[in-house]
């Protein structure tokens, strides 16, 4: 089950240029379709585009905003440069979502009650994690991101931080990333549209089975490491390969072990139905099974055991629908899918690799760039458990997202929606006592970023 608010990642800004500018813009990009800001406010004030140059809706990127971003959040004129700019320039957003949420779970062993489960619902006002954004360019072609975050309770951390060598030999097809970064998937979660308990993450981007030790292999996650990326002048072509410390971002070296993240997608014009995409990854590696200790105190990762995960998705349109399809098969060791450690102790009798399928389709409706529709239907089948003496459906999850957004106004200085959302989570043989768990969240909130 996924606890607290998720934090955001990523903003956009509003009306503030030119039909001229713009014209400019798509040209120099040789962009065709539909356009819809750039990824934080600072960067309509830099360059005084509309919101809905680089978005469909805040904060999904477009077409044009996808390129922006593989840019190097550069437009390749000019005023990329920061010395362009007015010295007051700064290119800092805020993001937080005051909110209210309603949050249910079927089954939580009671204290007071012995132990025994009981439905618990709990309800009331609250607030977001804050993201602090800021990115651009350094100089031309040396781009940079950094994001200082907060969790609700005030607790900080960095949430990204990395620099980013742009265009080297003169080529888009060469990109060189360095730090903490989003895996670069075009189905993205730090600029997902649902912000709830359970509907605010892809729950396959997290999901590993009962019983696995494996947090090291999570997609959704920033990681630590370096990316070499390209793309065509259009971004209609992309790949990226990253070679990262497999600590699920984690700082001071928990551990000795890397892991590879590849991928690479394609996209077709389809003409008035709009910019289609497919593509395909693999995220495979080692991670340590446990840790060596100094008074208790974990010193370093020890036992390492491999793992992948890889499969394929889609982007297609419709008009004003569009829809993401999203499918991973994974596998772990027999050793994280028992938390065995590596360390010489044999595996528990008739231990074997669990193995799992899972997909969602995410379904939009964007009735025009201030009114938003979403649904997300998500589904994870562990195929092999890590004994055969579990249930053959332990850990199967299905999860509902539907919502809205509604933009009551749109410009350059922030960014605005009233959001609305319902989200429910089931999975099979998970509360205390090992029957079926079921969650659900209900939240309206004012996300904003400035």
């Amino acid at each position: 089950m996924q606890m607290g608010i998720p934090k955001h990642s990523s903003c956009r800004g509003s009306f503030a240029g030119s039909v001229l500018s713009i014209a400019l813009v798509l040209l120099a990009f040789e962009l065709a379709g539909s356009s819809s800001a750039i990824a934080i406010p600072a960067f309509a004030r830099k360059y005084s585009l509309p919101c809905s140059a680089c978005h469909e809706a805040w904060p999904k990127l477009n077409t044009f905003g996808q390129t922006f971003k593989d840019n190097g959040f550069q437009l390749m004129n000019d005023r990329d440069s920061p010395i362009w700019q007015n010295p007051s320039y700064w290119p800092v957003s805020f993001r937080i979502t005051p909110n209210f949420h309603r949050e249910s779970t079927n089954r939580v062993a009671i204290d007071q009650a012995g132990g025994a489960e009981q439905k618990v619902t709990s309800q009331g006002f609250d607030l977001s994690g804050l993201d602090i954004l800021t990115e651009g360019t350094l100089y031309k072609n040396i781009s940079f991101q950094m994001i200082p975050a907060a969790e609700n309770d005030g607790s900080f951390h960095f949430e990204s931080a990395w620099v980013r060598f742009d265009n080297l030999a003169k080529s888009p097809w060469l990109n060189v990333k360095v730090g903490k970064f989003e895996l670069d998937s075009i189905i993205s979660e730090k600029r997902m549209m649902t912000l709830s308990n359970n509907g605010g993450s892809f729950q396959l981007y997290h999901f590993f089975p009962v019983g696995d030790s494996n947090t090291f292999a999570q997609i959704g996650d920033n990681q630590l490491g370096v990316e070499v990326s390209g793309h065509s002048l259009n971004s209609r072509r992309r790949y990226s390969v990253a070679v990262l410390s497999s600590n699920d971002g984690n700082v001071n070296l928990p551990s000795n072990s890397y892991s590879t993240f590849v991928t690479a997608s394609q996209a077709f014009d389809t003409g008035k139905l709009g910019v289609d995409r497919v593509g395909a990854y693999l995220y495979a590696g080692e991670a340590p099974t446990f840790s060596l200790t100094s008074g208790g105190t974990p010193v370093v990762g020890r036992g390492n055991k491999s793992f992948h995960r890889e499969g394929a998705f889609g982007l297609f349109y419709l008009k004003k629908f569009d829809f993401t399809l999203y499918y991973q098969h994974g596998w772990d060791s027999a050793f994280f899918g028992t938390s065995a450690p590596a360390d010489g102790t044999p595996l528990p009798t008739g231990a074997q690799a669990p193995t799992w399928n899972g997909g969602f389709i995410e379904t939009h409706f964007t009735v025009n760039p201030q009114l938003f529709f979403i649904q997300r239907s998500e589904w994870v089948r562990v195929s092999r458990q890590a004994l055969a003496t579990n249930a053959s459906d332990l850990g199967d999850m299905d999860a509902y997202t539907a919502g809205f957004r509604w933009y009551p106004f749109m410009f350059s200085r922030a960014g605005f929606a009233f959001h609305n959302e319902y989200s429910i989570l089931r999975q099979k043989g998970t509360s205390p006592t090992g029957l079926n768990l079921t969650g659900s969240s209900l939240m309206f909130g004012f996300d904003f970023a400035f």
